[in-house]
This record gives structure tokens, sequence and C-alpha cells, in this order.
């Protein structure tokens, strides 16, 4: 670069709906993936910090396909944000979801990593578990996030529930093992109960039983069922998005600004 002149440009893709955060990010990185070396993603609020950039370009450079962006700490957030964040991470992780905590979507992708995403075709995309599933080498850079200048965040508690939801649901079977062991639990304790029930027959005179003690367990079991079934039917609808094979995004328009020319 230092021998040639150089120009830059900005580019901007219109999408011809919302097609939601994750798939615009995709569309923008996708679009990138054969035009430069590495590319890195953030936010447009602009409270992550673009001065790092000179950092995650190192630690490109020292060999790493992958830098994240990870925040210091959460001293903008308001308590709720704060408590909320923490426990979206501690239930991804526990879920068996592989998510860094504190890093959304700010980070730099090398050529090699922007081809591999293309490999990943599902609808349903959770762009921090696709990251992490690649294998490729990882760091990460450290940065403390600068306050909102206007506007306030359209990324609600349903949103991040949603997001939540989602993210588990594309990459861990965890939920359905769980309804697995809370089949067979409660398949020991209703055996229990019959014990219960048999030895009351047999071997006392106590045989009539109030309706509050069937009406509870009717309730109880019914309401088992029903979370297990909306578990399940969650993955139904995952299956069902995905056999459909949709376009991810549409690119209605693509619009190049040129700047001046450097040496």
């Amino acid at each position: 670069l230092q021998s040639k002149k150089w120009s830059i440009a900005f580019i901007t893709l219109k999408l011809s709906r919302n097609f939601g955060h994750q798939n615009a990010l995709l569309a923008g990185l996708e679009y990138a993936a054969h035009k430069c070396d590495c590319a890195i993603s953030i936010d447009c609020d602009l409270q992550q910090d673009e001065n790092m950039f000179d950092e995650f370009i190192r630690k490109y450079q020292a060999g790493s396909d992958i830098v994240l962006g990870i925040r210091n700490d959460r001293h903008t957030d308001s308590l709720f944000k704060k408590q909320s964040a923490n426990v979206f991470y501690d239930f991804m992780a526990l879920m068996g979801t592989k998510v860094v905590k504190n890093h959304a979507d700010y980070r730099l992708l090398s050529a090699k990593a922007l081809q591999l995403l293309g490999a990943y075709k599902e609808s349903n995309l959770f762009l921090r578990g696709v990251i992490m599933d690649m294998g490729l080498k990882i760091d990460r850079v450290y940065f403390d996030v600068k306050p909102r200048s206007m506007g306030e965040s359209k990324y609600t508690l349903a949103k991040m529930c949603a997001f939540a939801l989602n993210g588990i649901t594309s990459f861990s079977v965890a939920p359905l093992r769980l309804v697995s062991v809370i089949g067979f639990v409660f398949f020991i304790a209703a055996l229990l109960f019959l014990c219960y029930v048999l030895y009351v027959k047999f071997w006392t005179h106590d045989a009539i039983f109030g309706w509050a003690s069937t009406a509870i367990l009717l309730c109880f079991f019914s309401g088992i069922q029903l979370l297990s079934l909306g578990i399940i039917g969650e993955y139904i609808g995952k299956i069902y998005t995905e056999s459909k094979r949709r376009p991810r995004y549409i690119i209605e328009d693509i619009k190049v600004y040129e700047g001046d020319s450097m040496e």
C-alpha cells in the first residue's frame, strides 16, 4: 500500500425487508467474503470501541482466523440489563451451547473463516455458535464499552429470550434430553405412587381418597406433558423451517460511495 494509490469506498447493502439481525450481518459478511483478507463486524450504535481495530489486525497477522471482541465489564448497562445478560450466558452454557461471555458480534473473521461461514446453510442462524463451531484458531481482544450517545437499545427482554431459544435449539439437544430425564423421573414417581395406592388399598382401611390429590396430580403431570410437547414442537418447527430452504436474505440494492484517493 505504501507504493500504490488506493481509495476508500463505502458500500451499503439494502435488503428487501427486515430479515433479522443475524441474517443482515450474514449478508454483509458473505458479500465481503471474496473481496478482502479479513473483515471486522461492529454494531452501528458505536458503543463498541472502534479504536481496537489495530489490535484485531495484529491478532490476525499473528495467525488467528477469528478474533473475538469481548467487553471488559457492563458498567454502562442498567442493573436489569446486567442481570438478564448474566442469566442469558449462564443458561446458554448450561444447555450446552458454545458461547463466550460478554462477546456479541464485534469480531474479526479471516478470508478462510468467511469462506467456511458460507458452508453453514441453516436458516435458523446463530452466528456466535457457528463461529465457535468452525474449529479455527481464535484469539480475543478486550475493550471498554462507550456510553450510548443517542437513542435506546431495541434489544428487549423478549428479543433476548427469543435469541437464546434460537441459539439453544440450533446448537444443542440438551432440552430434548431434559425431557427424557423428566419423563424418567416422573415415571419412577408414578411407580412409587402406584405402590402407595396398592398399599392403602390392601393393607389399610383408608381406601377413599379426596379429589384434591387426584386433581393436583392430573394438573401437574398434564403441565409436564405440555411442556415436553412444547420443547419437542420447537425442534419440529426448526426442521420445518430448514426443509423449506428459503433464502436467508434478499439484497434489493447495493450502493457504492467512492471516497478520496490516497497514497
